[in-house]
């Protein structure tokens, strides 16, 4: 997994409430393990026409938002089924960084699994940030994520929360295989012990 940089970037404007996971990622497209190639389904039925087009009525296709790192969602984004496959679209389509006053549970946790630092602020924030986006389309805001903390163009600083642990995971690029080959050693310690001691356990027909 990719280590999480502070950096500026454009924010990109998807004001809608309640984006389900079905809208991210359509279970259509459901039919690989491997985490990158569903970068170009993100928001299929919304992206698209039904001639394979681009919908140029849809927010992220606004030409503004080309490039963009941030994405700026309504309330409830990520609620729905509890696909994986919703974060790797989002990650894939060159995003790591989500910023909404709140998300589902498990798509919210399935974020920081896959890189991306998904970031609650306040409503009246939310409100506030979306506002600046809309008046001045194609503007940046910058993310740290070691001060915890969001700078508009305009100056308006907007401070978040985040769990230590996730923090650290993020900064360093650690995904749940990455902080279990911490304690290699260890595991090797521990298996070498089992075969000495339990040797029927490593017995191989």
């Amino acid at each position: 997994m990719e280590a999480y940089k502070n950096h500026t970037s454009v924010a990109a404007l998807l004001n809608r409430s309640n984006v389900d996971t079905d809208q991210i990622i359509p279970k259509q497209f459901l039919k690989k393990v491997e985490r990158s190639g569903f970068g170009v389904h993100l928001f299929h039925d919304w992206r698209y026409n039904e001639d394979g087009s681009d919908n140029m009525d849809f927010e992220l296709n606004n030409p503004a938002f080309k490039d963009a790192r941030i994405l700026l969602a309504g309330d409830n984004f990520g609620c729905g089924s509890s696909r994986e496959h919703a974060p790797w679209a989002i990650e894939d389509a060159g995003f790591n960084t989500i910023i909404s006053s709140s998300y589902a549970d498990i798509f919210f946790n399935n974020c920081f699994k896959n890189g991306i630092l998904a970031i609650a602020v306040s409503d009246d924030e939310l409100k506030s940030l979306m506002a600046e986006i809309a008046a001045d389309e194609g503007v940046k805001f910058t993310v740290d994520l070691e001060k915890q903390s969001i700078t508009t163009a305009a100056g308006t600083v907007v401070n978040f929360e985040i769990d230590p642990f996730r923090k650290n995971n993020l900064l360093k690029g650690l995904d749940d295989i990455g902080i279990t080959l911490n304690f290699i050693d260890q595991i090797d310690a521990f298996e070498a012990r089992q075969k000495q001691q339990l040797p029927w356990l490593w017995h191989t027909v």
